[in-house]
């Protein structure tokens, strides 16, 4: 449990840093004209925004199962990362658009002002980042790799600086917002997949159907695997319900080694239904799953 309030605490303090910073970034890139440092301000303002919302989803997906959300409330912090995400989508092409139109019409550039600001924001995100280092929601994750994206953003911006200040080649600060940019939008696009994938009931990543089957299939007294349904919730928890067949109710017992074996897979939610020989619907996905009602009377 600790480590859970110790992820909110971090979040939090994560919020706090980067809603501060971007605040004065803004005034920082109005001040410095560069639109490299107003597209991290809209990356590090999308930051914060979906920090703060990722401390108050995060906090309600913590939240126990109940009546009304029988599954719990870890599809909330899934909604966390996508309203970021969104957030983030539309930052990087107002962006964009900016950066753009400064290629067209350049403007004076303040490059030690930029240069200031770059160590500031290399120093502050790294912080950020450290703090939230430690977290496994797809959220945390989320939040996590922002804060490095930014500290690197950071780097690009400052060595950006100190070329200009030498070369004065002011459009190189339109070419690093762009590119801020266009790796915001690559990172926002394959979160959404993800997303989208939870939200479809995709078959998490690195779980096959096959395999699971397999692997059941060779614990002994196991005749048969089928109706394999598996989803997760998050990205982190997993869940999977099935039938089992084997050849007497005797071998019922062996349900403890089926959720065992599935453990082992990283399925922690099982619901396993056992049957024998003769409920088995013969067609493998049966539409009518009345079997084995009857063992349910004695």
């Amino acid at each position: 449990m600790k480590k859970e309030k110790s992820t909110e605490k971090n979040i939090f303090i994560a919020f706090i840093l980067n809603l501060s910073f971007s605040l004065l970034e803004i005034v920082g890139g109005l001040f410095t004209n560069s639109v490299a440092i107003l597209s991290d301000a809209i990356h590090d303002f999308g930051d914060a925004f979906s920090i703060g919302f990722s401390y108050f989803l995060e906090r309600k997906s913590k939240k126990k199962p109940d009546e009304t959300y029988t599954y719990g409330y870890l599809r909330y912090s899934v909604l966390g990362a996508f309203i970021t995400t969104i957030i983030l989508t539309i930052g990087s092409i107002v962006v964009l658009s900016g950066a753009i139109y400064r290629i067209i019409r350049p403007v004076p550039l303040h490059y030690e002002g930029m240069i200031l600001l770059a160590i500031l924001g290399i120093i502050m995100n790294f912080l950020a980042a450290y703090k939230t280092r430690e977290g496994d929601s797809l959220n945390q994750k989320a939040v996590n790799l922002h804060m490095l994206e930014d500290v690197l953003n950071w780097v690009v911006v400052f060595i950006g600086a100190i070329v200009m200040k030498f070369t004065d080649i002011t459009y190189i600060d339109s070419i690093m917002s762009i590119g801020i940019a266009l790796f915001l939008l690559k990172q926002a696009l394959e979160n959404l997949k993800n997303i989208l994938n939870l939200f479809l009931a995709k078959v998490p990543r690195h779980l096959h159907v096959d395999e699971i089957k397999k692997e059941l299939l060779k614990i002994s007294k196991v005749k048969d695997v089928h109706h394999i349904h598996v989803w997760s919730m998050d990205g982190v928890h997993h869940y999977i319900t099935l039938h089992v067949v084997v050849s007497n109710v005797k071998d019922f017992e062996i349900k403890s080694l089926v959720k065992e074996k599935l453990e082992t897979l990283g399925i922690t939610h099982a619901t396993v239904e056992m049957e024998l020989p003769q409920d088995d619907c013969h067609e493998k996905e049966c539409a009518v799953s009345n079997v084995v009602i009857h063992h349910h009377h004695h």
